[in-house]
């Protein structure tokens, strides 16, 4: 007699179409402050290879990023969740950049029960810092999701918009005490798009990045409405407007950079360091990547 097999559920693998959430960029006016804020304060490594001069900063937070041009300001409208190995350190760095952010909107608040810190930069951008644990495997370090803040009534819209176009999983729910969808964004990444009833500001230009798996399709489906905002490269373009597939309402404008998972920098391996090393502490080994394992006692 065969043995019954174990049953799995096979659906929890699904990631849809978008494989990968990398990064997050915004406009910053004054690099010092921004180097004072995402690479003294989070704790975030300033990578080493690309990007190194005054009008543009990539701050790696694990395998995603944020990209940071010295032009401007730009706010998102709504918090980046962020996974820390050790949020208590974190709230300890948060505290020694105080004096050089004074003056600016940078504040923070540690909610231990909650097992976060809310943190908010020197220009207003929110982000929402979590501590590394089994819920959040396999990130130890990184951007777990982009929440958005939409208009109210337009969440099914905007569900239809990343199943029916995007190609990715899209599930209707609740975030935060409000209607919201929930888009599968690779690996334990997701994009929210939370309903919110106050008056959102006006889309400033920031944008994401994500990888796409099946690269044409959306592309065809947003070109046929004349909706590609630019045509990069071989392996990249980018799109503003979400709309209501049902409908053609547009419904949020949000600037995604789309490129292929055969893009030159797909899978490239980010620099991470600890960000809690001192010359005076100094321990061997411990001064990068290796250090998150022990860190998040795993």
């Amino acid at each position: 007699m065969a043995k019954t097999a174990k049953k799995y559920d096979r659906m929890a693998e699904d990631m849809g179409n978008i494989v990968g959430l990398e990064h997050v960029n915004v406009l910053v006016p004054n690099q010092q402050l921004a180097i004072t804020f995402y690479i003294t304060g989070l704790g975030l490594t300033r990578d080493p290879y690309m990007m190194a001069g005054t009008n543009n900063m990539w701050a790696n937070v694990g395998q995603c990023q944020f990209h940071l041009p010295t032009r401007g300001i730009q706010v998102l409208r709504g918090i980046i969740g962020l996974v820390m190995p050790d949020i208590d350190k974190l709230a300890e760095r948060l505290r020694t950049v105080r004096g050089e952010l004074s003056g600016t909107k940078f504040k923070f608040l540690v909610r231990k029960k909650s097992g976060y810190v809310d943190v908010t930069c020197p220009w207003g951008n929110r982000f929402r810092c979590y501590q590394a644990g089994p819920d959040t495997l396999p990130i130890k370090l990184g951007m777990s999701y982009v929440q958005f803040d939409v208009p109210v009534g337009t969440a099914d819209g905007i569900a239809r918009f990343y199943s029916e176009v995007i190609e990715a999983n899209a599930k209707l729910g609740r975030w935060d005490n409000a209607k919201a969808v929930r888009v599968s964004a690779g690996n334990k990444q997701e994009l929210i798009f939370r309903e919110n009833r106050s008056k959102l500001p006006e889309f400033d230009g920031h944008h994401i990045q994500i990888y796409i798996s099946n690269f044409s399709g959306p592309y065809k489906k947003l070109l046929e409405r004349g909706l590609i905002a630019q045509e990069n490269n071989q392996h990249q373009y980018r799109f503003i407007d979400i709309y209501d597939p049902e409908t053609g309402k547009l419904l949020y404008k949000l600037d995604h950079e789309v490129r292929s998972m055969t893009h030159p920098m797909y899978g490239r391996i980010k620099v991470n360091r600890n960000p809690d090393q001192t010359n005076a502490l100094f321990a061997q080994g411990h001064e990068s990547e290796p250090w998150l394992a022990s860190a998040t006692g795993s």
